[in-house]
This record gives C-alpha cells, structure tokens and sequence, in this order.
C-alpha cells in the first residue's frame, strides 16, 4: 500500500478498526504533492466515536481507587493515542516538505511512531475493558485536533506533536504510571511506564529534526517560533517534570530549564523576565 493510501485510510476511513491498521501494509513511501495544509479538515469517525461538546471531567487523583474512575481516565488517555494516530496520518497526507529527500525518513519515523501509538490504544483499551466498558462508551474531546489543523510544515509539526504534546506526557505519564501503582493497579501501571518509555524516543524523533532544521537559532527560540498562535510552551509540561525523561531525549539543558521554569508568557527566574 502506498503511504498517501494508508494514511487516508486511518483519517477518512469512520472504522475504528480500520484506524487501528498496522503501518506493515505500507510497502511504498514515495513523496506525494497534496493539498496544502490542514485548515477546516476533520478525521472521520463511526457515531459512537465522534467528537462531542459535552464536557467530561478527568477524574481526581484521589478517586483512583475506584474501578470507574480508572476506567475513565483510560478512556481519556486512548483518545489521545486515537488522535495522535489520526494527526500523524494528516501530517504524512497534507503538510508539504521542500526538501523531498527528506520525507522518506520522516515518513519512516511517523510510521514507527503510529505503530506504538496504536500498541498503545490497544493496551488502554484492553484495560478499560477489564472494568466493563469500551472505547466509545464515554464522549471524546477534539482539543488536540483543533491545534493540529493550524499546522502549515513539519517544523510547526514537531514543535506542537513531539516538544509539546509528547514531551507533556513524559510528566503526565510518569504521573498517573505511580498514581495507579500507588492504589495497586499493577497492571495499569505496567501500561502507563510502557507509554512512558516510548515517548522518550517520540520527543527525541521531534529534537532531531528540529535541530537539523534551525540553523543559527537555539532550540528554544526556534520551537517558540514554530507553534502556532495561542499555543503556550506551558502545553509542554504536566503536574509535575520530569527532567530525567527529557535529558533521555536529547533536550539540551537550557531548553528543559526554559520549558519547567515557564509561566504565562514568561521564563521566571529571581524576577520574571520576558522572553
């Protein structure tokens, strides 16, 4: 299958099964010119998977001795991994790529990335079923999606998919890996630390990348220009940070010093300084 053809299938296909399709059936990464950009274009989805405007509450940390409760926030995290599986499919499909001799390896790389992404569904899945309900069983948010469809290169990509989403959740996690862990979910914390190990080579695709693209600019100068409006650097970060994660990235210590000590449009030192 060609790599266009395969991800149309897991953006336009409203199957959930059929976005769960490994990336083994791509026998072909050859550069294609597509429509420009990701403006006003949604993933399609089955009615029971649909975005939906209710809003649903993640539940508290103090509430995950409760079998419901961990089943919710399951349901929260496999979203995320469904999203990241449709934004990858639309950046293969939509973002154009000047130096085409790149795309292969960037193709090649997402795909991987896809293929623990869907692993990931997969295990959260399970997991929820084991307290009695299935994906589609609570409503979904966009939010996610909304950012990625402001996207015009892979530079604004990897800013927003890899330093920002991914490198959050190394913190989140690593966060929620010992929240069940503490409440003796052994199992679901098995998952979490799973997840966790695989972003770490996740930011780390998106650092390197970066870095071959920025020319005389530091990292951070160049991921704050590349995210688009109203996406903060404090996207990047959870409840805690985790700095050892980051350092296995590759993030060069400046940068992870910027990301943790951001605050509302500044980087707060001894006095808040603009940056």
């Amino acid at each position: 299958m060609n790599i266009y053809d395969y991800a149309r299938l897991l953006l336009e296909s409203p199957n959930l099964e059929d976005k769960l399709t490994a990336t083994s059936v791509v026998s072909d990464l050859s550069y294609q010119k597509t429509a420009d950009g990701i403006k006003d274009l949604m993933p399609e989805r089955e009615s029971r998977i649909k975005f939906s405007s209710e809003q649903v509450k993640f539940p508290k940390k103090g509430s995950f001795h409760l079998d419901e409760k961990k089943a919710m926030a399951l349901h929260f995290f496999a979203n995320h991994e469904l999203l990241a599986i449709e934004m990858m499919a639309a950046a293969l499909m939509y973002i154009p790529i000047e130096d085409k001799s790149q795309y292969k390896r960037i193709a090649t790389g997402i795909l991987s990335t896809i293929d623990d992404e869907i692993k990931h569904f997969n295990l959260y899945r399970k997991r929820m079923n084991d307290f009695g309900i299935d994906f589609g069983d609570l409503p979904v948010n966009d939010f996610f999606w909304r950012q990625m469809q402001k996207l015009t290169s892979f530079e604004e990509y990897f800013a927003v998919m890899a330093l920002t989403f991914e490198a959050a959740n190394l913190d989140f996690a690593k966060f929620y890996r010992d929240i069940f862990a503490e409440v003796g979910d052994k199992k679901s914390s098995a998952i979490l630390n799973v997840v966790y190990e695989d972003e770490i080579s996740h930011v780390g695709f998106g650092i390197h990348w970066l870095n071959r693209w920025r020319n005389e600019k530091d990292l951070w100068e160049f991921y704050v220009s590349s995210l688009p409006d109203l996406l903060s650097p404090a996207r990047a970060k959870g409840m805690i940070f985790d700095h050892e994660g980051r350092v296995r990235t590759g993030m060069d210590e400046d940068f992870i010093e910027k990301i943790k000590n951001y605050q509302d449009g500044f980087i707060v030192t001894k006095r808040k300084e603009w940056k």
